[in-house]
């Protein structure tokens, strides 16, 4: 079996290669916010640090709109390769651990995925039509829940069994294996197949001058911003209202997990046949309403997870459909785009994590919901502006 793909390998291999290989990068991504007190430990450093090497890694979310047009000049495919190989920096964790071999790993998993969703969504996005994206796009998202539900766990075992520093060095070989199965798995261009492709500074003027752009990326922002206004403080209020320790907290993150999970499978389930700018619709308004809810639910235990399920089911169904909506805002430049939607993302979640803390203690979770539905309802406006500069109709 040659190492590289066949361009009529099936598309929905090519996909579960896809798939397989972000899973490894999200989990990169994510696992040193569960285990960040295990990671001081190991350092010999105090929480404050590692927190604040995993803030920095955020903020490689604001190189997308640089790094995400080179999918766009290079091809899907390298793109997704070069992500994957950048976690072959954690292996240096694992072998000379420090705080700054562990800045350059988070930092290079974050860089990684910045280079590997814009491509393997605008890659969806050429190949699939319109009436049937939301079943792929979300059945590509499955990664993300994927990783909380089964990453996570499995990168706590590795811990448990070898110590903190195995998870590195077998993410970043986990990473390269990732690669070689996307070489694989993903198909190649056939030559004078690819259309031409803009530079940067033409694919960003081809962005700047369509007006739907500017509310897509405010929409990103906004929902960005809600979200995890509310995961920086769900787990102090589940502690503070309810004296939940640090296993219970980790139950209630298998439930958030699950609840991402659920949206993924529904918009790839519904969101065609409802129409994808009617689904976003339809989970944005059940975003706004699951956050004004929230606070309601505080009375116990069982229906303050269930409220949790709700907002953050809400949430990815929202999400998810929204790559598989906004894929076509600017075709010649899909991977662009798309980058320049994660950067918003990313900046919406920096500024709701300082948004959370700031309202958390002046009036507690009401006052932080309150924030989060208010984002939330703008979010709405700004996807009805998008739809009405691109001419959409409601079932598009």
């Amino acid at each position: 079996m040659p190492l590289l793909s066949d361009p009529d390998r099936p598309f929905a291999l090519s996909l579960a290669t896809a798939v397989v290989g972000r899973t490894f990068l999200n989990t990169a991504r994510r696992f040193p916010y569960t285990y960040a007190a295990v990671l001081a430990r190991g350092l010999g450093v105090d929480l404050e640090t590692i927190a604040a090497l995993i803030a920095v890694s955020q903020g490689a979310s604001l190189l997308a709109p640089v790094l995400g047009p080179l999918a766009d000049r290079w091809g899907h495919r390298p793109a997704m390769l070069a992500g994957l190989l950048l976690l072959l920096g954690m292996l240096p964790v694992g072998l000379h651990p420090s705080p700054a071999t562990l800045l350059v790993a988070v930092v290079l998993a974050s860089v990684g995925k910045v280079l590997f969703d814009p491509a393997v969504q605008a890659w969806v996005g050429e190949r699939v039509t319109l009436a049937r994206r939301g079943l792929a796009i979300g059945a590509g998202e499955v990664c993300w829940s994927a990783s909380t539900l089964v990453g996570v766990p499995l990168v706590g075992m590795l811990i448990e069994g070898f110590g903190w520093r195995a998870p590195f060095v077998v993410l970043g070989l986990l990473g390269l294996g990732g690669a070689v199965l996307v070489a694989w798995g993903m198909p190649r261009q056939r030559p004078g197949e690819a259309a031409p492709r803009p530079g940067v500074r033409e694919a960003w003027g081809l962005l700047l001058r369509e007006p739907a752009v500017r509310g897509a990326l405010g929409f990103g922002l906004l929902v960005g911003l809600a979200n995890d206004a509310l995961f920086v403080v769900y787990g102090a209020w589940l502690e503070t209202s309810f004296g939940l320790g640090v296993v219970a907290l980790g139950a209630a993150t298998v439930v958030i997990g699950a609840a991402e999970l659920v949206g993924e499978g529904f918009s790839a389930l519904a969101a065609d046949r409802m129409g994808l700018r009617r689904a976003a619709l339809v989970g944005c308004i059940g975003c706004t309403a699951a956050y004004a809810a929230l606070p309601w639910c505080g009375s116990g235990l069982t229906l303050s997870l269930a409220g949790l399920f709700g907002v953050f089911l809400a949430f990815e169904f929202t999400i998810v459909t929204s790559f598989s909506l906004f894929n076509d805002v600017v075709p010649r430049a899909r991977a662009t785009f798309l980058s320049g939607y994660f950067a918003a993302l990313g900046l919406g979640r920096m500024v709701g994590v300082l948004v959370g803390g700031l309202l958390w203690p002046i009036g507690g979770l009401a006052a932080v919901m309150a924030g989060c539905a208010a984002a939330s309802a703008a979010a709405v406006g700004c996807l009805l502006w998008t739809g009405y500069r691109r001419g959409l109709r409601p079932g598009t």
